[in-house]
């Protein structure tokens, strides 16, 4: 048996820059105002909940906090020649003109690509990161979405 709690939307949400690759195509640069999901099951904690939805909303909330309102750069890209320039990142796909991104307006990822899924998998880990340290024992698995618009989202899950 397996209880779980959900926190949704509301202020779990950020607006930020990416562009993505598929196949031999780069996306032109595009915005969402990107809405996050998050459930988490495991067995209850002695006042009967699995975890306190404020505290969960409070650890989602810090880790969108950190992708709001940047560009999200994919540092580990199997197509982008990403170099560091000290206060900027140069970025260039396949000989195409580049671009020059402000480390300040950056949240570089350790992901291959900006996909929701992708994203999704990044927000898991951070939150599993936190709820390692400030969650109640018991937690069993993390499942995070990310919508970025009404009705399409990628998912990612893993156990804790």
């Amino acid at each position: 048996m397996s209880h779980w709690v959900t926190v949704e939307r509301q202020r779990l949400r950020f607006a930020a820059g990416h562009f993505a690759t598929f196949a031999d195509e780069l996306e032109p640069i595009h915005g969402h105002n990107y809405d996050v999901m998050v459930e988490v099951r495991g067995g209850l904690t002695e006042e009967s909940w699995v975890i306190d939805f404020s505290l969960l909303k409070r650890l989602t909330r810090e880790v969108c906090e950190g992708l709001d309102h940047k560009f999200l750069l994919q540092m580990e890209s199997r197509v982008l020649s990403i170099r560091d320039e000290g206060t900027h990142f140069e970025v260039q796909y396949k000989g195409e003109p580049s671009y020059r991104l402000p480390k300040r307006d950056v949240a570089a990822l350790p992901i291959d690509n900006t996909t929701a899924e992708r994203l999704a998998e990044y927000i898991a880990g951070r939150l599993a990161e936190r709820l390692g340290s400030a969650g109640p024992g018991g937690l069993a698995a993390l499942r995070v979405g990310v919508e970025e618009m009404p009705g399409q989202a990628g998912w990612f899950e893993r156990a804790l």
